[in-house]
């Protein structure tokens, strides 16, 4: 028997992890999206998975943040990668490089999700949406300096109103650089006092010439500007987010520009129309006031002073007279109320209270006297009735007729014979005195006994 080949754990794995990297370094896979995972390392870690099978997949940080969509469960796709073996479970993955939805571009559903987001946040509210200035005198612009947008507006603007303030901030408005550059111009152009309203765009384009204008950096950055927003990006059938958060959404650059700047000879018509509507105004307000005077000069406090002077002292006549009396009523108020104070004060009196509490005084003790010598003699009355009746019901006064009492030595008196046993000693109560005897028994009588 040949001898056996025998590999550890670890060999044969390595093994195993060779033979299908060789085999499988890129291949494209198709399927459902599921048990999607994404710890604070930033990679994602995720199944695809079909009818029948599934198959691990990561999806490491650097390589995602090239994937212009939020991946979610239940998200069919398209993952470009290589298969690799994790040593310490033993297991199979798929290492992605590309990842695509399936049916609809990367970009339109990256653009869908951050909708969803953001509107659901609020900041496409039409409540939070600010008026643009009527009149502006500083106006920031953040686009490309060398593109065809820029001196539309300059154009536009320079028509429409000239001797504006208009600051520009050159910034990219395609690449990875440019959501970063068009944030930091928002904020720098932000520190300006004077600023009173921004524009923001670029010209036309494919989805991935526009895509800076749908990064939520640069949505989040317009929705924070302390000035209204303008978003002129594209043509008119180009939408961005940025259209939806910015407080009002031009077509054009050009069409911008429009909005922000009232044309001058409107601006001037508007201010004749307002100088003679003030002129009229004014000439109606003097009419009116006029005729106020005229009507003021006709008045008899005017034609005849004295007339009002004869009415003042008939009215001051009318008012010394009305004083008068109320002086009079006052003076006959105090004097009654000064006699029934008197009249109080005279029944308080000391020495009157003194003399009528004597009198009182006299009278309680004549009848306390009186009801003590009527007390004493009902009393002395009900005591001699008591008398009589304990006299009457007294076993002593039975005794005063020749009966006398019988007790044993226990105090208990003696009503029959068959109380007592010979021998007991006995005490007999008489009217007067007392006798001391002893029970004996009489062979005489039957049973019978006797003293």
């Amino acid at each position: 028997m040949s001898e056996r080949v025998v590999c550890t754990v670890s060999e044969l794995a390595m093994r195993i992890k060779a033979s299908l990297e060789d085999q499988f370094p890129a291949v494209w896979v198709e399927g459902e999206i599921s048990n999607l995972r994404t710890p604070s390392s930033g990679h994602a870690y995720f199944t695809l998975k079909d009818d029948t099978a599934q198959l691990r997949c990561v999806l490491f940080r650097g390589r995602g943040r090239r994937v212009a969509f939020q991946p979610e469960d239940g998200m069919q796709v398209l993952a470009f990668g290589g298969l690799d073996v994790y040593l310490a479970r033993g297991e199979y993955q798929l290492v992605v490089e590309l990842l695509e939805p399936k049916g609809v571009g990367a970009l339109q559903l990256a653009f869908e999700q951050l909708k969803r987001r953001l509107e659901a946040e609020g900041l496409f509210d039409a409540a939070r949406k600010r008026g643009l200035p009527p009149y502006p005198r500083t106006i920031g612009i953040v686009t490309s300096p060398t593109g065809a947008a820029i001196r539309d507006m300059l154009h536009v603007i320079g028509r429409r109103f000239a001797d504006l303030r208009i600051l520009i901030t050159p910034v990219r408005v395609q690449g990875e650089e440019a959501p970063g550059e068009i944030v930091r111009a928002l904020a720098d152009l932000q520190e300006v006092p004077e600023l009173d309203v921004v524009i923001v765009g670029r010209g036309g384009g494919s989805i991935e010439d526009l895509w800076a204008f749908n990064d939520e950096r640069v949505a989040r950055a317009i929705a924070a500007c302390r000035v209204p927003v303008i978003s002129a990006v594209g043509h008119e059938t180009d939408f961005t987010i940025a259209d939806f958060v910015a407080d009002l959404r031009a077509p054009t650059p050009s069409a911008a520009a429009e909005l922000v700047v009232q044309e001058k000879l409107q601006v001037v018509r508007a201010l004749s129309d307002l100088y003679e509507t003030l002129k009229e105004a004014m000439a109606n307000r003097l009419g009116r006031e006029r005729q106020r005077v005229d009507a003021l000069a006709k008045r008899r406090v005017l034609t005849d002073a004295s007339r009002a002077l004869r009415d003042l002292h008939r009215r001051l006549d009318e008012l010394t007279t009305r004083l008068a009396l109320a002086a009079r009523r006052r003076r006959q108020d105090a004097a009654h109320r000064v006699s029934l104070a008197r009249n109080a004060l005279r029944s308080l009196n000391p020495v009157a209270r003194i003399a009528n509490g004597s009198t009182l005084l006299a009278q309680l003790r004549g009848r306390l006297a009186s009801a003590a010598v009527h007390s004493v003699k009902a009393s002395r009355h009900r005591f001699d009735a008591a008398v009589g009746q304990l006299d009457s019901l007294s076993p002593l006064a039975v005794l005063g007729r020749g009966y006398s009492l019988t007790r044993l030595a226990s105090g208990v008196i003696v009503r029959t014979a068959a109380q007592t046993r010979p021998g007991d000693a006995i005490e007999i109560l008489l009217h007067q005195g007392v006798l001391d005897a002893r029970v004996e028994r009489l062979k005489e009588r039957d049973d019978r006994h006797q003293v």
